[in-house]
């Protein structure tokens, strides 16, 4: 019986493991609640970068971790992105795979849902 069990238990952590998103099982550093990657809070000024990013992001059409509106000033909210040269507050990396997080390009109401 004790095996059995185990068994079950075993293939309930694969199905979740199979069936839940990628985004979810990525990015158990990213906090919603606070907006925070690691620490870092997602609002302010962003340089892309192709080496030694803060953070891989993927833009993606639906269902994504951050809403980020482009800015030009006083990027203080959450998903409030000035891109900028140089002085950034973090760095970021467009990726196609394995992404830290998923974000969506918006014109307004930034932020996580």
């Amino acid at each position: 019986m004790k095996h059995l069990i185990s068994k079950l238990l075993g293939m309930g952590a694969i199905a979740a493991i199979v069936f839940c998103p990628p985004s979810v099982l990525a990015n158990a550093d990213f906090d919603p609640e606070s907006c925070t990657y690691r620490g870092k809070k997602l609002a302010g000024k962003v340089k892309v970068v192709e080496s030694f990013p803060d953070l891989k992001v993927k833009p993606v059409i639906s269902f994504p971790d951050l809403k980020v509106k482009p800015v030009t000033s006083f990027p203080d909210d959450c998903g409030e992105w000035q891109f900028v040269e140089h002085f950034p507050d973090f760095k970021i990396k467009f990726v196609e795979s394995f992404p830290d997080i998923e974000i969506k390009f918006v014109e307004s109401f930034p932020g996580v849902d």
